[in-house]
């Protein structure tokens, strides 16, 4: 097998920041169609203001980067969840 027929998968956990206008729209629907990534919505909060939302996208590199360029396009912040481990 070549290794362009073997892709790696990656996960990434982001924070998205809804502004006012974007959070009727079903965005994270819309991303797991029109990309190929899996979305796993892990903690959300939202009111008729602001909408925080902390999700998890399986896919390839590529493929993730170009979903996050979408949401962006709708004027969500997008940042990476900050994972901190305390060794012991």
């Amino acid at each position: 097998m070549s290794r362009t027929a073997k892709t790696a998968r990656e996960t990434k956990r982001l924070w998205l920041t809804y502004p006012r206008k974007a959070i009727q729209r079903p965005v994270i629907y819309e991303l797991g169609h029109k990309f190929k990534v899996v979305t796993n919505i892990r903690q959300a909060s939202v009111t008729e203001e602001v909408g925080i939302v902390s999700l998890e996208l399986v896919g390839e590199r590529s493929e993730i980067k170009r979903a996050i360029k979408w949401l962006e396009g709708f004027g969500i912040k997008v940042e990476p969840v900050e994972i901190n481990v305390i060794e012991g």
